[in-house]
């Protein structure tokens, strides 16, 4: 009994702290483009879109890695290889329609 209430309060409290490190991820992101802007000495208006470049483009990053592994995973069900998978994995993250 004592164990199944120790699992318990282990997986709450895991299951508590993924917020936070998705924010701490998040945080990450955002003091290293802090720091960035501040080396090069960035003020007001440039400094906000510096940030938000930067911030957006990790963003992009992310979800362009998130894209490739779909359109791979896509060529793998449909069973794609060689020349063949890297003419449709391009397609696929170029946004063309690689059903032809």
């Amino acid at each position: 009994m004592r164990s199944l209430a120790l699992v318990l309060v282990a997986a709450t409290l895991s299951l508590s702290l993924q917020p936070t490190l998705a924010t701490t991820s998040q945080q990450d992101k955002t003091e290293a483009c802090n720091a960035n802007a501040a080396q090069k000495q960035l003020r007001g208006e440039a400094r906000k879109l510096y940030m938000k470049g930067c911030v957006g483009a990790r963003k992009e990053a992310a979800t362009q890695q998130a894209k490739a592994k779909q359109c791979s995973a896509d060529a793998t069900t449909q069973r794609i290889k060689g020349d063949a998978r890297r003419n449709f994995i391009k397609q696929c993250l170029g946004g063309h329609n690689a059903a032809a």
